[in-house]
């Protein structure tokens, strides 16, 4: 923006809060504020000062034009900040690294018969929510020893309790049975209850509750089921005893710790409930150079509460943060009362918060351990490709293509991107095929590669050819970024495919690519008649192979939910009165066909675009 402008549109910025949005000579977002009284804070960008960091100097730098957004309150701005940076994941921000949302365990208590799933959104539905947790796998492990202890039910079947048998799982011990009666609806929902019980760290009450049952079914003369129960009480104080840690206050608080070495950073998160460690999660942040312990701590408050599934009254912090009050405020309202952020200077609470640190410390230094292991065998298989492909240059970025369908139906195609042999996820593209009819796999991967670098041209032009490198990409700025060398998953066939594409876009030559066919890993190499066949301990070949697999599991992931969608779709196309906008909205509404089955007639004529008779039709059919 020019200078005349930039100063023009600093003066009319209101007094109001509100949060900025700075962006690039691209429009690109790159900084996302907030502040009490937008035109004070975004003109002090704009003065002279000394105080000002190396990053807030090259944030600045970089500023071409800026938009802002008037809130009713700082509070307001708060939420609206967090939004925003999830959204735009800008650069000069602190963010969580990951962009996927992580895992939560979801518990349908809005059902009548609740099942305990794994989900990566929590919504408004009425269901319980417990995390978010950093690993999936750890989620499922949680889940099986959960299953152990408590028998939940896990299939999607309507329960009536009238079935005439039940399925493996009632028989080994993993299922209740509601679905044959094995248990009464409220039997049920208790179990379910002990669970929710369990991940709240309440394991006193669900003994005390079992305890009760043992010794009403010992008068009673049910010695079975008091032996049964007996055993169950056993098995929660069991695993209770080894996963959590007792201290000297019962009360519920969360420990945030951080840990840095150099630009990374970790923090640690203890989840104490009722005076209990019940568990832990580290998140690893970017954007987090040159910035002050303070701001980092408060970044990290506002994200992950924005998504936390339960907000404690108390918690602890390493620092003051200058958001404090509004921070406090804005948790009160998320969590229905006070919220207190403590930084304890001494005793218990100090002693808690070293530990977290110590952990945040470890943590860090393993990741960095891995990181750094990762990176050196990269660097290794990439002077093996060097060598043995022939190339100028070790390929610091290399890309993958692959294609999935049947019979040409639901077709798609992937492209994920390696730099210095690690998978740069945010660089990943899937793309649906729009223009191949049948199962042309060939004409797929030629739609795939046209669509990958008519875009590239269309964004860096004539100068394209000299933006090979290893700069992370920005939202839509992969585009400009051509890969050091382009792997498709095939032979001969599917190589000169992809050399058709790029001598149309001008780049054979220019950006080396090769085909890796899986039956006996032989690679192909344009001008070569014979293969290229590398030992299968090369870490070269072995790079290859997994980028060759990353991309055929990315594809055919889309691939199936492609099917999966039409499939759902097709169910209720035969239902009468159900047309698509019908269809698209019930589906946006209950999620699955499975949860429009179980929905009730009054839910379903609720729908927006629904009626009281095309509800009772979907009923009759599903």
């Amino acid at each position: 923006m020019d200078q005349l402008l930039l100063k023009d549109k600093l003066q009319t910025l209101p007094t109001r809060p509100g949060v900025y949005l700075m962006r690039d000579e691209h429009g690109q977002v790159i900084y996302v504020g907030k502040a009490i009284n937008l035109r004070s804070r975004v003109r002090s960008y704009f003065q002279a000062s000394a105080s000002h960091s190396l990053k807030l100097h090259r944030l600045i730098y970089h500023i071409a034009d800026f938009d802002f957004i008037v809130t009713d309150s700082e509070i307001e701005a708060l939420i609206l900040e967090c939004n925003l940076i999830k959204e735009h994941r800008p650069r000069y921000n602190v963010r969580l690294k990951d962009d996927k949302r992580y895992p939560y365990i979801k518990i349908t208590w809005q059902e009548d018969y609740p099942r305990v799933l794994v989900t990566r959104r929590m919504e408004r539905d009425g269901a319980h929510y417990f995390g978010p947790f950093t690993a999936v796998w750890a989620v499922h492990q949680t889940l099986d020893m959960l299953r152990r202890l408590f028998p939940y039910l896990t299939c999607a079947r309507q329960i009536t309790g009238q079935d005439t048998r039940a399925c493996l799982y009632y028989h080994i011990g993993r299922c209740a049975g509601p679905c044959i009666g094995a248990v009464s609806q409220e039997e049920y929902r208790a179990l379910i209850k002990r669970i929710c019980l369990f991940l709240e760290g309440k394991a006193e009450e669900i003994v005390a509750d079992l305890q009760g049952q043992m010794n009403a079914a010992a008068e009673a003369l049910d010695f079975e089921r008091a032996t049964a129960l007996r055993d169950q009480i056993r098995a929660v104080e069991r695993v209770t005893t080894q996963q959590r840690i007792a201290l000297a206050v019962g009360e519920d608080e969360d420990v945030i710790a951080l840990a840095r070495v150099n630009d990374d950073a970790c923090v640690q998160v203890f989840f104490i409930r009722q005076g209990k460690l019940i568990g832990r999660e580290y998140f690893v942040l970017d954007g987090t150079m040159e910035e002050d312990e303070a701001q980092i701590v408060a970044s990290f408050v506002k994200q992950f509460y924005d998504e936390a599934a339960y907000v404690p009254p108390k918690i602890i912090l390493p620092t003051d943060v200058e958001e404090t009050l509004v921070i406090e405020a804005w948790l009160r309202s998320k969590r229905g009362n006070g919220v207190r952020l403590r930084v304890p200077k001494r005793g218990r609470d100090r002693d808690l918060l070293q530990m977290a640190a110590e952990n945040a410390a470890e943590t860090l230094a393993s990741l960095r351990a891995q990181w750094m292991v990762d990176e050196g065998r990269g660097v290794e298989a990439l002077a093996q490709l060097q060598q043995h492909l022939g190339l100028e240059e070790a390929p610091t970025r290399i890309e993958g293509y692959d294609i999935s369908n049947i019979q040409g139906t639901a077709a798609t195609g992937s492209l994920v991107a390696f730099v210095k042999g690690v998978p740069r996820k945010s660089d990943y593209r899937r793309f649906r095929i729009r223009t191949v009819e049948g199962a042309d796999d060939y004409a797929m991967m030629q739609e795939v590669l046209r669509r990958r670098f008519k875009r590239a041209k269309q964004r860096i032009g004539e100068s394209a050819n000299q933006q090979i490198g290893e700069g992370k990409a920005k939202g839509d700025d992969i585009w400009t970024i051509l890969p050091d060398l382009i792997i498709v998953d095939g032979g001969k066939g599917q190589l000169n495919a992809a050399l058709e594409v790029l001598e149309e876009y001008g780049l054979k030559g220019e950006v080396p690519a090769v085909g890796l066919a899986k039956e006996r890993e032989e690679i192909f190499l344009p001008g070569r008649s014979e293969p290229l066949v590398l030992p299968r301990d090369s870490q070269g070949l072995q790079l290859l192979q997994r980028i060759r697999d990353e991309a055929h599991r990315f594809a055919i992931g889309y691939h199936r939910q492609l099917r999966t969608k039409k499939s759902l779709a097709s169910i209720l196309e035969d239902i009468p009165g159900i047309g698509p906008r019908r269809r698209q909205a019930l589906l946006k509404h209950f999620g699955s066909v499975e949860a429009i089955r179980q929905a009730p007639v009054e839910e379903l004529a609720a729908v927006k675009g629904m009626t009281r008779k095309a509800a009772e039709n979907i009923k009759e059919h599903l």
